[in-house]
């Protein structure tokens, strides 16, 4: 199904969604109305149950998106595009629960690049490319880009990325690490929807649990971490789905997660 948004596209299929940024003649770039339609998408995305991951890529070639809307910002949006629930876009801080695949169809720029670093994985067309060209425009890498470019990648490259604000290839993104998989643009969403496909056989919560954890691994002490990690895995202990799992393999069929 399709969502009424015109700016920010919704669709699911079995159990992922393609969330797609829809305005391209801008190169995908966030105003405030942009902005405030995608705080609503990821709102329905994280709240329905039968969907379990999303991916989010852009519509047209040029561009996966190029960030914020300068002409928006210079117009006074600027706090409408980048402050309020989830952060710019209304999603670099969005408080997801569920994975997310970038499918980078084109240029992800500034706050693009931004978005992708929000993403847990990353898919890109040979023709993507990834940068952080704020200094070039009196401003710097705000939305995150700043410090998690540096979790992304090695440092040297990460911070060349940073100072000069010039751009990355996809190939040379992917020998850094910094992206998945690179594939011809006519194979991209195949390629996301496969990966997404390859999550979603296993237990949403065992995926969510792993991703929680993964997101706070560089953020906190080991005793945190262990602490953390006690709370996590008394509730998925306690899940539906933590006895299918091995029931299923005891009588040699598939497991039919239920995401409780």
């Amino acid at each position: 199904m399709q969502g009424k948004t015109q700016r920010i596209l919704y669709e699911v299929t079995g159990r992922i969604a393609v969330i797609t940024f829809n305005r391209p003649e801008q190169r995908n770039a966030f105003d405030a109305e942009m902005t405030q339609e995608m705080r609503v998408v990821m709102d329905r995305f994280e709240a329905e149950e039968d969907v379990w991951l999303g991916i989010v890529t852009g519509a047209g070639e040029r561009a996966f998106c190029a960030g914020m809307d300068l002409k928006a910002f210079a117009a006074g949006e600027g706090p409408a595009i980048l402050d309020g629930r989830g952060g710019f876009a209304g999603f670099v801080t969005y408080p997801r629960t569920k994975p997310v695949i970038a499918a980078v169809n084109g240029a992800a720029l500034a706050g693009g690049c931004e978005i992708v670093l929000s993403c847990d994985l990353v898919v890109a067309a040979e023709s993507a490319v990834f940068g952080q060209p704020e200094v070039k425009r009196g401003l710097y890498a705000g939305a995150g880009g700043a410090f998690r470019l540096l979790r992304a990648m090695p440092k040297a490259r990460a911070m060349e990325m940073l100072l000069t604000g010039e751009p990355i290839d996809a190939h040379a993104a992917y020998i850094l690490g910094f992206v998945n998989a690179v594939v011809p643009a006519e194979r991209l969403m195949n390629a996301a929807m496969d990966l997404a496909r390859r999550i979603c056989v296993n237990a949403p919560l065992g995926v969510r649990a792993n991703l929680a954890l993964a997101r706070v691994a560089l953020d906190m002490t080991d005793a945190e971490l262990w602490q953390k990690n006690a709370d996590i895995w008394q509730s998925i202990i306690r899940s539906a789905d933590a006895a299918e799992g091995p029931a299923a393999f005891a009588e040699k069929r598939e497991p039919k997660w239920r995401a409780r």
